[in-house]
């Protein structure tokens, strides 16, 4: 049998391969490429919002905000408050592995030029520490 052949069958048979199965696991279904900012956890549990994923809603376009579905919905409220207030679609993602990010907010369908997309602060440390 042919490569050809075989590849069709394995489309049919198993479906179509994930592209980056891991990478789309960490950040809750999207690629790091996309990502404009991601929050931890406990940066998400934190009273309030962070000024810079709020900044980012406001000044870019095109973007999707992505949810751990493991934190109760009063704790990420605020942001899906924002996300509606400033016109960004949000799913909520039940990860299926272990992850230490609670938000990400990314480009819905191109690759965003960041250097870091993390905000490093205690919150973070002890978030990454730990995993």
């Amino acid at each position: 049998m042919d490569k050809k052949m075989k590849e069709i069958l394995d489309h049919a048979i198993y479906g179509t391969p994930e592209i980056k199965p891991e990478e789309r696991a960490l950040f809750l279904t999207t690629f790091r490429e996309r990502i404009h900012i991601a929050l931890t956890k406990s940066q998400v549990i934190k009273a309030g919002t962070y000024d810079e994923v709020i900044n980012v809603m406001k000044t870019k376009r095109n973007l999707k905000l992505f949810l751990n579905g493991n934190l109760s919905y009063s704790i990420y409220s605020n942001y899906i408050q924002q996300a509606n207030a400033n016109g960004v679609p949000f799913t909520i993602v039940t990860p299926t592995t272990n992850t230490p990010f609670g938000l990400v907010l990314a480009d819905g369908t191109d690759a965003v030029s960041r250097q870091s997309f993390v905000i490093e602060d205690d919150w973070y440390i002890q978030d990454t520490e730990e995993n």
